[in-house]
């Protein structure tokens, strides 16, 4: 399955802050019809990512009745980007 969207990048302060794009709903939805098949456990679902021209791979982690997609330090200073700015996102999920 591969999705695409765009969204705004916000932060998580908790004990290991980390940034994060939420997965819009309609995205978020046809991620959860595959769940029983991908999720490896906590219901978080492995993805290989694009976010400008970088590649990675992460786990979908839910939250707040959608899914939201991890950008890790390396992906942020590779494009430049930080708290606020809008992305646009590639997914794709081994189903």
């Amino acid at each position: 399955m591969e999705l695409e969207f765009d969204g705004e990048i916000w932060e998580w302060r908790g004990p290991a802050p980390h940034h994060f794009v939420t997965v819009p709903p309609d995205e978020s939805a046809a991620i959860e019809a595959t769940s029983a098949l991908t999720s490896y456990g906590w219901g978080c679902i492995p993805v290989a990512a694009r976010v400008g021209s970088t590649d990675f791979t992460t786990a979908l982690i839910p939250k707040d009745g959608c899914y939201a997609l991890p950008l890790k330090a390396a992906v942020r200073r590779a494009e430049g980007l930080d708290v606020g700015d809008h992305v646009d996102v590639r997914l794709v999920l081994d189903v």
